[in-house]
C-alpha cells in the first residue's frame, strides 16, 4: 500500500489557449466509481472538550492513515495522535478565532453541492487515467480539509486530499493577513483545484525520486507530468496546467525559439549544478536567470513542448509508455524539437 504523501505549492493560473485536443479520448465505456467524498473539516470542527474521546475514535476509523499524517503534519509535529499534547493541539486549532472564521468561510464558499460538482469532474479525470493506465491503482476518496494554510493538495493511500483554505479567492482577507505573495494569491480559487489535484496525483504516481540531477532529466520529467495532466484534463487551458498568466503564456509563445536556444547553448541541458536546476524549475514571480519577463519554472514549459513534439513525431508511443520511459536523452532526440 502506498503511504507516500505529497504537499505541493500553488501557482498562478489564468486562462489562455487550449492545445492537444487529440487527448480528449472517449471515456463513455470506462467504468470508474465516483470518489467517496469525506469532509474532514466538518468532522474536526465538530469536536469539543466534552466529546473529544468519542469523536477521536471516529476520526481515526474514518480517515485511516491520512489522519495521522494530518495531525503530525502541522498540528502536533512531534507526537502526532500518540502523545499527551494531541488533544490540546486539536482543540487549540478548532477553537482558534482565525481558524473558526476560515472554516466558516470554507463552508459558505464550498457547500456540499459545490464539492459534489468538483467530484463529478474529478470522476471523469479518474476515468481518463484508467483509460490510459488500466493496470494502475485508482484513487477512491476525495478528502477535503483545512490545513492552517499549510498545503493545497496531497495524495496518499488512494485518497486525493484538498486543502480548502488554499482556494478562498484572491479577495480573501486571510491571504492579506498572511502576506501571501501576489503571484500565488491570483490562483487561489476554485478554477485551479482540478489542475492542482491532477498535478499532485501525477507527481506521486510517477515519482521523481531518482539520483539523476541533470537539467535535462528534470526538464523532461516535468514535461511528461504536464503532458499527463493534459491527458487527464484535455479541455483545460494550458495556462491552468502550467500555472502562467496570459502575459507569461504570450512571452513563451513569442520567445520559444530564443528560450530553446538558451537551454541548448553551452550544453546547459546537461548541467548538474543544483543551483542551475533550481533556478529554472523553482516557483516564483519570474525566472531570474533569464529575465524578469520570463515566467518561473521555464524548464518545465520547455520540457512540455519537447514531450509534445516527441508524442507528435512518435504516434505509436502510448501515454503509459511515455510515462515509463526514463531515458530523457531518447525523448529529446526522438522529439525532433526545433521551434
Amino acid at each position: 500500500m502506498c503511504k507516500r504523501i505529497l504537499f505541493i505549492p500553488i501557482f498562478i493560473l489564468v486562462l489562455t489557449s487550449c492545445k492537444n485536443n487529440a487527448l480528449d479520448v472517449d471515456i463513455s465505456g470506462v467504468d470508474a466509481k465516483p470518489l467517496e467524498v469525506l469532509r474532514l473539516e466538518n468532522d474536526l470542527f465538530a469536536i469539543n472538550a466534552a466529546n473529544f474521546d468519542e469523536k477521536n475514535k471516529a476520526l481515526n476509523a474514518k480517515y485511516g492513515t491520512y489522519y495521522e499524517h494530518y495531525i503530525s503534519g502541522f498540528l502536533n509535529p512531534l507526537g502526532g495522535t500518540r502523545d499527551s499534547l494531541y488533544k490540546s493541539k486539536v482543540l487549540d486549532f478548532t477553537q482558534d478565532k482565525d481558524m473558526k472564521e476560515t472554516y466558516a468561510y470554507v463552508r459558505k464558499l464550498y457547500p456540499d453541492a459545490a464539492i459534489e460538482e468538483i467530484n463529478n469532474e474529478l470522476t471523469n479525470c479518474v476515468k481518463r487515467f484508467k483509460y490510459h493506465f488500466p493496470k494502475r491503482r485508482l484513487p477512491t476518496k476525495l478528502i477535503t480539509c483545512t490545513t492552517g494554510y499549510n498545503y493545497a493538495v496531497a495524495y496518499m493511500d488512494s485518497a486525493l486530499i484538498l486543502g480548502m483554505d488554499m482556494y478562498l479567492n484572491d479577495t480573501a482577507k486571510f491571504y492579506q493577513m498572511l502576506n501571501t505573495p501576489k503571484y500565488q494569491v491570483r490562483m487561489m480559487n476554485e478554477n485551479y483545484i482540478l489542475p492542482n489535484l491532477a498535478k499532485g496525483w501525477m507527481l506521486i504516481e510517477f515519482d521523481n525520486a531518482k539520483s539523476i540531477n541533470t537539467l535535462l532529466y528534470h526538464t523532461i520529467f516535468y514535461g511528461k507530468i504536464f503532458y499527463a495532466i493534459n491527458a487527464l484534463l484535455p479541455n483545460t487551458n494550458d495556462s491552468l496546467i502550467i500555472g502562467y498568466t496570459s502575459k507569461q503564456m504570450k512571452y513563451c509563445d513569442e520567445n520559444e525559439k530564443n528560450l530553446w536556444g538558451y537551454f541548448a547553448e553551452k550544453n546547459r541541458l546537461y548541467e548538474n549544478n543544483l543551483k542551475t536546476v533550481q533556478e529554472l524549475t523553482t516557483d516564483g514571480p519570474f525566472t531570474g536567470a533569464i529575465s524578469k519577463e520570463c515566467p518561473p519554472r521555464i524548464a518545465m514549459w520547455i520540457g512540455w513542448q519537447i514531450v509534445r513534439s516527441y508524442m507528435k513525431n512518435n504516434k505509436e508511443v502510448t501515454l503509459e509508455q511515455l510515462m515509463n520511459e526514463t531515458d530523457s536523452q531518447k525523448i529529446l532526440s526522438k522529439s525532433k524539437y526545433r521551434p
